[in-house]
């Protein structure tokens, strides 16, 4: 699927996202906020208008389109892409992870992987920005941000050690004098 965006002067952006085929959504923001969404049936149709919506009434309608009330497949974990390499991912966590029963602090999140969890949703209570001494339990939702990279190291860490050499903790050393290098093989030159 690709995503289209061209500026309209005066008024704000427009994005054309592909639906398969030729027919492409077409969402206008104008510089007020307000969101109009069309459908294009090909690149020779004219659009026809689906909606409109307020800037707080699209935000909202945003937010239940990503998932984030409900999902409403099993899964294990949710990602959304912020843009670059920023990716914010949720997971539970496991029973046999290192990081139930302890505080983030305690397990090292940060330095071991460069991620940082940025909620913890236990029960029905969510703490947003929790402080390094939160508790983490078996069964609670994390919400954690970073690099892909991060984000990787943080899964194999913490949520699937099968996953541990896809991914790497993201402060050990590679290069001469570490045994990581191929250079180091025979004790170098």
């Amino acid at each position: 699927m690709t995503v289209y965006e061209s500026d309209l002067p005066g008024v704000g952006k427009k994005h054309e996202i592909e639906l398969g085929g030729e027919a492409r959504l077409v969402v206008v923001t104008h510089n007020t906020g307000k969101r109009e969404v069309f459908r294009r049936e090909n690149a020779d149709s004219d659009a026809e208008k689906l909606f409109e919506l307020s800037d707080g009434l699209a935000r909202t309608v945003g937010t239940v389109l990503e998932g984030a009330y409900f999902q409403p497949v099993a899964t294990e974990n949710i990602d959304t892409v912020l843009g670059g390499d920023a990716l914010i991912e949720w997971y539970e966590v496991p029973a046999d992870s290192e990081l139930a029963g302890e505080t983030i602090a305690a397990a090292d999140v940060r330095q071991r992987t460069g991620a940082s969890i940025i909620a913890v949703e236990h029960d029905d209570d969510v703490t947003p920005n929790p402080d390094p001494g939160a508790g983490v339990t078996a069964g609670d939702t994390v919400v954690v941000i970073g690099s892909r990279a991060e984000v990787d190291a943080f899964e194999a860490a913490f949520i699937d050690p099968d996953a541990a050499g896809e991914a790497t903790d993201i402060g050990d050393p590679v290069g001469p004098g570490t045994g990581d290098d191929a250079d180091d093989a025979g004790g170098g030159v």
